[in-house]
């Protein structure tokens, strides 16, 4: 009867270990299921952020060309304010040039 009452309490350690064990199992793969769902997420998430990063990107090389044009056209302007101012310097000295002469008759 000691040699029945070990082999019982041998299978019920067993039969014991064997159902914590699986209740362990379906508890961690709960718990695998949840990370799964936050990594699929956060995946989600770095996806949206490289599509905004994207974007942006490309609208900063069209405010970058833009920029340029733009300052290419200020350039351009300059450059004609600069040769205008130097047209009309050179015809106010030829007038002064011109008045002192008939002042000085």
């Amino acid at each position: 009867m000691n040699k029945t009452l070990q082999i019982a309490v041998r299978g019920s350690v067993v039969a014991l270990a064997v159902f914590m064990l699986s209740g362990c199992y379906s508890e961690l793969q709960k718990q695998v299921d949840e990370l799964n769902a936050k990594v699929d997420r956060v995946s989600a998430s770095a996806n949206q952020a490289t599509s905004t990063a994207d974007a942006a990107n490309a609208t900063s090389k069209e405010a970058k060309q833009m920029a340029s044009g733009a300052q290419s056209t200020a350039n351009q302007a300059l450059n004609s304010a600069n040769q205008s101012q130097s047209c009309c310097d050179a015809t106010n000295e030829k007038m002064d040039r011109m008045f002192q002469r008939s002042q000085s008759k």
